[in-house]
């Protein structure tokens, strides 16, 4: 980008020729510095490691066995962002209610109006994948 912006073209030629957005070019050109090479790398990524460990996914299939009830809750059923509260509570570690979801719907597992329901009923088959990915 800015080997283009230096060779005269403007900032819509470059997201045209790179096939980005203006708003992509703009952003860089704000936020690099082309004598640091380390501001070219996208920062959004820092710190963001995996979180959910097989433990996590463990620990989140034990409490989805159990009735909310059972925890001292007074609802009764599993939505995905009460899962993700409650395993805040037990992990420290913060979750969306979506994140949730996709790590339910890796599992073949998806809350289905009332319930969670497996999608499969080969749960030995679903928890080798887990342990293997």
């Amino acid at each position: 980008m800015f080997l283009l912006l230096n060779d005269g073209k403007i900032h819509q030629e470059i997201a045209d020729f790179i096939g980005c957005s203006l708003r992509t070019v703009a952003y860089w050109f704000r936020h690099g510095d082309p004598s640091n090479l380390d501001s070219l790398q996208d920062g959004r990524s820092k710190g963001n490691y995996k979180k959910v460990t097989p433990e996590y996914i463990k620990l989140l299939l034990e409490i989805i066995d159990k009735e909310p009830k059972e925890l001292g809750y007074e609802f009764g059923r599993w939505t995905a962002a009460r899962l993700a509260e409650h395993l805040e509570k037990e992990t420290k570690i913060s979750l969306s209610s979506s994140r949730i979801r996709r790590i339910l719907k890796k599992i073949n597992m998806c809350i289905s109006g009332r319930n969670l329901v497996w999608k499969t009923n080969k749960i030995k088959k679903n928890e080798k994948n887990l342990k293997s990915s």
